[in-house]
């Protein structure tokens, strides 16, 4: 889910549709729209040489694009073992109940609601199938059961919607938090510097090959428009929609109802920290 149209970080090309890392490769849902890009990217994940792969983010309940993922798998040589969910969007995660029965791969997530068998996801798990690794990552703030994924073998990092490989992504209050968002973004830039992590493999839009790159702008862009925001509220702009027409007058009006759930994320951080 995008607000903007900014480029950060050097995006890798147009839509993703293939390999993009040696143990990554995108299938493209046909879900375009100001709101998903080019549409969702599903990945599917595993070892070079292995017959299991994880697929993250099935993505919409499209039977079509659900089959594909599977025959693109199976293509490789490889069974589906393994779903796993950044969040529960449904251009994400509503497909997923259909995927597993397809499949017979059990659901992981961070949300009860959304698992399919009897394991969750947590910061700090490490998923080992087929020989992958891939570390989980808590980054709320887009949304409360935001995960990322690290792949430290191919040095990248997959990140549903909180970092997009074009634009910037909605803080989807009430759900999504502004504080929350910060400190995944900080956590992902310490992955750039702990663990030499250099690319972005997002929910939406292509692969980014500069992650500190994009990071950084998506800190400072956020800087900003909490600046704007403060500002408009002191000149006397107080409902989310008067503060949306002031700071976001550049921004396509299809984009400006995702842009007032940001302002109403940000609006909550001002008052929570005694700004306005």
């Amino acid at each position: 889910m995008t607000d903007a149209a900014a480029l950060p970080g050097r995006p890798r090309g147009g839509a993703i549709d293939g390999q993009a890392s040696p143990r990554a490769y995108c299938v493209l849902a046909p879900n375009p729209s100001p709101m998903t890009l080019d549409g969702t990217n599903t990945w599917i994940v595993a070892e070079p040489g292995s017959d299991r792969a994880v697929v993250i983010d099935p993505g919409p309940l499209d039977e079509a694009h659900l089959r594909n993922v599977i025959a693109t798998a199976e293509r490789q040589g490889r069974r589906v073992a393994l779903t796993l969910l950044t969040h529960g969007h449904p251009d994400h995660a509503e497909g997923a109940a259909r995927f597993a029965e397809l499949t017979g791969s059990p659901v992981r997530a961070l949300d009860p609601a959304l698992r399919l068998g009897d394991e969750g996801l947590g910061a700090g798990d490490v998923i080992t199938t087929g020989g992958l690794e891939l570390r989980v990552v808590r980054t709320p703030g887009h949304t409360a059961d935001s995960l990322s994924f690290h792949l430290p073998a191919d040095a990248a990092v997959l990140t549903g919607d909180t970092v997009l490989g074009r634009g910037t992504t909605v803080v989807a209050h009430p759900d999504g938090r502004l504080g929350d968002y910060l400190d995944s973004l900080r956590s992902l830039r310490s992955l750039t510097v702990d663990d030499g992590v250099t690319r972005v493999l997002p929910g939406h839009g292509p692969v980014l090959d500069d992650a500190p790159g994009a990071i950084e702008y998506y800190l400072a862009h956020r800087a900003k428009r909490l600046a704007q925001v403060e500002t408009a509220v002191e000149q006397g702009h107080r409902t989310a929609a008067d503060v949306v027409a002031h700071v976001y007058a550049d921004v396509d009006r299809s984009l400006w109802p995702a842009a007032e759930l940001s302002v109403r994320a940000q609006l909550d951080y001002l008052v929570e920290h005694g700004l306005v």
